[in-house]
């Protein structure tokens, strides 16, 4: 199976129709305003897709079966207590009686397991009308089906699409929320990779990139990853690990509204080779000043972080680049060199803004390895974008020698910044 950036883009697209007809159907269902959320195609490994239902609330799901030009599975994700309160307001517009529910805890009667079905089957619908309408095609739906549970199995394991253990597979997920109000929910899309593939010839325009070698990438992106982490802890003494790690793919406007809209603090660098790109470690205030106080022997101006503060900041973020980079560097067997750090205070997506300008000059989307770097007990929040040139990107994975991930060391040598 082979992609490429059109073939992904007109994906990404049919993600967005979808998402906006999904988000305008609930509007006109509930009466309540709604607005679309951020819209990815994420690579992920079929542990970290499990891990994304096991480490929060309890779920609701509604979904069906494709078939037609895209074979597989659509599903719509509700928390429990948001799947009763959009029922809730559903039975409220309908002038029911039964609109007295329990929304933390309660269970679901005959009557509202039909409401959340009629609203999953409705969302459901509306991405893949938005699919259809971009593929100019007809795609097929199976009646719905209402589920819920507390573990990933009750969600997946009758669903032969749905990856497993270390599979990577391409995930449609789409954020829809409304207005005012605490209700949120995702949509995936479990796609049969014989459909998926058969899809991405037709779409494709250039040579394209072996799906293999996006999945040898990504492995290798992790183990960056995990070095990032073992910096961390190396230079500031706190206990760090990965918590979140993807590979997205999505449009370059769409990256300032995944990051938090809080006061951020970190470092930018342009690295340089094959691939070239760039690459954010980015933290929030409290994070920040946590490893200043780890990392400088003496107060530090507790409203800013002064000369002694930007430049601990710095020391790491160099350092977990190198490591990060020259790890690439070594499985692709070439050279990635980085610039001096650049630190960063502001607020929220001005923080990358000035990456996606310069990104924005030659491209519309791009990869984006995302990763949490989160510390036991402390606190300490570390978000990691390595965001490559596309162009670079397809000659380095189409250069990638897969079976040199796991032989080749990834730890580099570096020399510290001077901290005085």
């Amino acid at each position: 199976m082979k992609l490429d950036v059109n073939a992904l883009g007109t994906f990404y697209r049919m993600a967005r129709e979808g998402a906006g007809l999904a988000a305008g159907r609930l509007t006109h269902m509930t009466g309540v305003e709604t607005q679309v959320g951020v819209t990815k195609l994420n690579f992920m490994r079929g542990r970290e897709i499990r891990r994304d239902f096991e480490d929060s609330a309890e779920k609701v799901a509604v979904r069906v079966k494709l078939t037609g030009a895209i074979e597989g599975y659509s599903m719509v994700v509700f928390d429990r207590e948001n799947a009763l309160r959009v029922v809730e307001t559903l039975l409220a517009e309908s002038d029911s009686d039964d609109v007295c529910i329990d929304v933390t805890g309660g269970e679901f009667t005959e009557m509202t397991q039909s409401a959340a079905t009629e609203v999953g089957h409705i969302m459901n619908s509306g991405f893949i009308d938005g699919w259809a309408d971009v593929l100019e095609t007809a795609i097929d739906v199976s009646t719905p089906e209402f589920v819920e549970g507390e573990s990933a199995e009750s969600f997946f394991d009758d669903i032969d699409e749905a990856p497993d253990g270390d599979d990577l597979a391409l995930l449609f997920q789409s954020q829809i929320e409304t207005v005012g109000t605490e209700v949120g929910f995702s949509h995936y899309l479990f796609p049969k990779r014989e459909s998926m593939s058969s899809l991405l010839g037709q779409l494709r325009t250039s040579g394209g990139i072996e799906y293999d070698k996006l999945d040898g990438f990504d492995r290798m992106a992790e183990r960056g990853a995990e070095e990032v982490a073992k910096t961390a802890t190396t230079l500031t003494g706190i206990d760090t690990s990965i918590e979140i790690r993807r590979l997205n793919f999505v449009s370059l406007e769409a990256i300032p509204e995944q990051v938090a809209d809080e006061t951020l603090v970190g470092v930018a660098f342009e690295f340089d080779g094959m691939p070239s790109g760039y690459l954010l470690f980015l933290f929030d205030e409290e994070s920040a000043h946590e490893i200043v106080d780890a990392m400088v022997p003496m107060e530090v101006d507790e409203d800013g972080f002064g000369e002694m503060g930007t430049s601990a900041i710095t020391e790491l973020g160099n350092i977990m680049a190198s490591g990060f980079l020259d790890g690439w560097a070594n499985v692709l067997d070439t050279t990635i060199d980085h610039s001096t750090p650049e630190f960063i205070h502001d607020i929220g997506a001005a923080a990358v803004d000035p990456v996606i300008i310069q990104l924005g000059e030659n491209q519309d989307f791009a990869f984006v390895f995302d990763t949490i770097v989160v510390a036991d007990g402390r606190e300490f929040d570390c978000e990691v974008y390595a965001i490559p040139d596309e162009d670079d990107l397809e000659r380095a994975l189409n250069n990638l020698d897969v079976d040199r991930i796991e032989e080749t060391p990834t730890t580099a040598e570096f020399q510290e910044l001077d901290s005085t």
